[in-house]
C-alpha cells in the first residue's frame, strides 16, 4: 500500500486545509479540542484516507508484513477508522443536540446521575482511560433542565478525545455549567489508566480519582459531604 497521505487536485493534503483555517482563525487544535467547525462537508472521509496511508507507514516502520500477514493486511485503516469515527470523534464532531427546558416546577434539591462509563484516552501514550464518573447538579428556580440520557451524551462527547483526567473533568463542568446553570455543580471521575498498567510502571490496580466542585458545593461543606456520600464507589 502507498503510505503517502492522499492530495486534493492542487497537491495539498485535507489535515493541511484544515491546520490553515485553524491558523486563520487563530484557534487552537490541541488534542482535547473540538474542530468540527473547520471541517468542511465531505472532509473528513478524506482525513480518514490520510491517516490510513500514514498509519500505514508507522507499521512499515515497524517491521511489520502487511500483505503476507493477514491479521495486519487491513490494520492501517482499521486503525485510522477507530481513531476518526471512535475514539477520537469528540474532536472532530459537533457536540450533541441537548434541548434545555425551564425549571417548571422550581426543583431545588440535590440530583446525582452516575455512574457514567467514560472511555477516553491520554494524550501522552494514547493508551486507553476507562472508568466512572458522577455528576452532582443543584438547580434552582432558573437552572435549565436536561434529560438524563444527554448527561451521558456530553459525557461521551468530551471524553472522546485525547485526555487528561485533570483537564477532561474541567471540560466537562465548564460545559455542564453552560448548559445548566445551577447553583451547584460537582463531578467526581474515577478512572484507570493503562499508560500505567499497560506500560511503565505496569501497575494494575492503580486508579486516578479528581473532582471538580462549583457554586454551593464549594462554599458548603454538607452539601459535598452529602453527595460524595451518595456515590456508590466501589472500595
Amino acid at each position: 500500500m502507498n503510505s503517502q497521505p492522499p492530495q486534493d487536485a492542487e497537491g495539498v493534503p485535507v489535515s493541511v486545509k484544515i491546520r490553515e483555517r485553524l491558523a486563520a482563525a487563530r484557534k487552537r487544535f490541541h488534542a482535547n479540542d473540538n474542530i468540527a467547525d473547520y471541517i468542511q462537508p465531505g472532509e473528513l472521509e478524506k482525513l480518514l484516507d490520510e491517516v490510513e496511508a500514514k498509519m500505514q507507514g508507522v507499521l512499515d516502520s515497524l517491521v511489520i508484513d502487511t500483505t503476507g500477514d493477514h491479521n495486519t493486511r487491513n490494520t492501517a485503516r482499521r486503525v485510522a477508522k477507530m481513531y476518526i469515527n471512535e475514539v477520537f470523534s469528540g474532536r472532530y464532531v459537533e457536540p450533541p443536540r441537548i434541548t434545555e427546558f425551564p425549571n417548571a416546577e422550581h426543583l431545588n434539591e440535590l440530583m446525582i446521575v452516575g455512574p457514567i462509563t467514560v472511555r477516553s484516552a491520554c494524550s501522552h501514550h494514547f493508551c486507553p482511560v476507562i472508568g466512572k464518573l458522577w455528576i452532582g447538579v443543584l438547580p434552582n428556580e432558573h437552572t435549565n433542565v436536561i434529560g438524563l440520557s444527554k448527561y451521558a451524551r456530553i459525557v461521551d462527547w468530551v471524553m472522546g478525545r485525547p485526555q487528561i483526567q485533570e483537564e477532561a473533568v474541567v471540560q466537562l463542568a465548564d460545559l455542564i455549567q453552560e448548559k445548566t446553570q445551577p447553583d451547584g455543580l460537582a463531578i467526581v471521575m474515577e478512572a484507570s489508566h493503562f499508560c500505567m498498567s499497560w506500560r511503565g510502571v505496569k501497575e494494575t490496580d492503580s486508579r486516578m480519582i479528581n473532582s471538580v466542585m462549583r457554586g454551593v458545593f464549594l462554599k458548603d461543606s454538607a452539601l459535598r459531604r452529602e453527595f460524595l456520600s451518595l456515590i456508590p464507589r466501589k472500595g
